[in-house]
C-alpha cells in the first residue's frame, strides 16, 4: 500500500507536484528567469521580446503559472504585468540552476575519466 495514500498530508504533497507540474516546461522557467531578474511587475511585451516564445503559447504558460500561484498578473489599461507571486520562487530558480551546474560537472567528471581507460580491441 503507498504510504501517502489517505493520510492527512496528502493535499500538501499533491499540491507540491503540482507546483513541479507548473514549472515542468522549458518555457515556463525561461517566463520565471525573466520576471525573476526585474525588481518590477514586466509587462507581457517585455516577455515576449526577451523569451521569443509564440503570444499564444506565452499566453497559455502564463495561465498556467497563474493558476498554480507561482505568478500573479495585474492589467493596466491595455497591458498586462506579471511578477512572481513569491520571492522565494527567486531562490527556487537559483538553487535548481546550481543542482544543474553540479549535475553537468560530475558529468563532466565521467566522461573526462573514460580517457583514463585502457583501449578495447576491435574484433575483425
Amino acid at each position: 500500500m503507498d504510504s501517502l495514500s489517505g493520510g492527512p498530508e496528502q493535499p500538501l504533497y499533491e499540491i507540491k507536484a503540482n507546483l513541479f507540474k507548473a514549472l515542468a516546461h522549458p518555457a515556463r522557467i525561461r517566463v520565471l528567469e525573466i520576471l525573476s531578474t526585474s525588481p518590477t511587475p514586466t509587462p507581457v511585451s517585455a516577455i515576449l521580446s526577451d523569451s521569443d516564445i509564440e503570444p499564444t503559447q506565452l499566453s497559455q504558460h502564463l495561465a498556467v503559472l497563474k493558476r498554480h500561484h507561482v505568478v500573479r498578473g495585474q492589467r493596466v489599461g491595455n497591458a498586462v504585468f506579471y511578477e512572481l507571486a513569491h520571492p522565494k520562487i527567486a531562490e527556487l530558480l537559483v538553487i535548481a540552476r546550481i543542482f544543474l551546474t553540479d549535475t553537468l560537472s560530475a558529468r563532466r567528471d565521467q566522461l573526462d575519466v573514460i580517457g583514463l581507460l585502457p583501449p578495447i580491441g576491435t574484433s575483425p
